[in-house]
């Protein structure tokens, strides 16, 4: 995948197109990144001198708490301050077509005809912590296509689901007033994570004490000089609130400015991409050896037991390697 190669008059137009703003032409390119396309590198080789970084905002939490309502007020509002935003929903896969299922175009479907907003869904693949292997070549074509704002939205909480936190520049956690008795069994996961707490549906009972135990919990984890995250109250269906979280995510982003975080997060994405990619040649070599006459035969002794997985797995490294 990642050999360098020539780009088609096909391709190279629609890199043109997006960079004029064509929003078809940005689709058909993220396209190419869900497919993980041959020519997805040269792609982006070719459009790294216009990219820039958009600010990207993570929102997770259980289903039902009210991420796509906060994720749809959250673009209302800074399209208000004129910026442009990409929105990332990355759905379960389904279990037949390993497609996204459940829909929050729909949902957001109110900015579905805003030229300064897109929204793509994409599915989860499977991949460890529920986020696609795409979304850093994606948040980077948002970038070229000019987005001041990345809002990744994911598809649930648990202990496998956290890799937003090494994606997002901030972690929203929603959480809604009955996750009250389940607060103490988050700490291990969610506690960790999150750089602004929402408690959304906020005019339910019961806002006020999951409020006090998040606090509680966060007084008792966070010493010293170092960010802790605030505990805001929402009602997004009516838009209440949401101008406390753009506040949170803006003081939040002048603190990581300011004391460099932002610049060490970005360099350890960039270390990160970097491994995944080396992972992902190594995964196409293996691949492309398997049907190798000598390979197989490394197979028949591990399925007879003449020798065991382990010794087997270093065998075929060494024929590839």
């Amino acid at each position: 995948m990642y050999l360098p190669m020539a780009l088609s008059d096909y391709e190279s137009g629609l890199i043109d197109k997006m960079l004029a703003g064509d929003r078809a032409s940005l689709a058909r390119l993220i396209s190419v990144a869900e497919s993980r396309h041959k020519s997805l590198p040269e792609i982006l080789r070719r459009l790294g001198p216009f990219m820039r970084d958009p600010y990207i905002i993570g929102i997770t939490g259980p289903p039902g708490a009210g991420k796509s309502t906060i994720t749809n007020e959250l673009i209302r509002s800074y399209r208000g301050m004129d910026k442009k935003i990409g929105v990332l929903a990355v759905d379960p896969s389904s279990p037949f077509t390993g497609g996204a299922i459940l829909g929050d175009r729909i949902r957001m479907h109110d900015h579905a005809m805003d030229d300064g907003v897109f929204i793509r869904s994409i599915s989860s693949r499977g991949t460890h912590g529920g986020l696609s292997r795409a979304t850093n070549e994606i948040i980077k074509l948002y970038g070229s296509y000019g987005m001041d704002y990345a809002i990744i939205e994911t598809v649930g909480v648990g202990q496998t689901e956290l890799d937003i936190v090494g994606v997002a520049d901030t972690v929203l956690v929603v959480l809604v007033p009955e996750a009250g008795d389940s607060v103490q069994t988050m700490k291990a996961g969610l506690m960790e994570i999150a750089d602004i707490f929402i408690v959304n549906k906020a005019d339910r009972e019961g806002a006020a004490l999951i409020s006090s135990e998040i606090k509680q919990v966060l007084s008792l984890k966070r010493q010293g000089g170092g960010w802790t995250p605030p505990v805001l109250l929402t009602s997004a269906l009516r838009g209440e609130g949401i101008g406390g979280v753009i506040e949170g995510i803006e003081k939040h982003r002048s603190f990581q400015t300011e004391s460099g975080m932002l610049k060490n997060k970005k360099e350890k994405r960039t270390e990160g991409e970097f491994s995944e990619i080396i992972k992902e040649l190594i995964d196409e070599k293996i691949a492309l050896k398997l049907g190798d006459p000598e390979v197989k035969k490394i197979y028949a002794r591990v399925r007879s037991g003449e020798i065991d997985p382990y010794e087997g797995a270093l065998l075929v490294i060494s024929k590839i390697i």
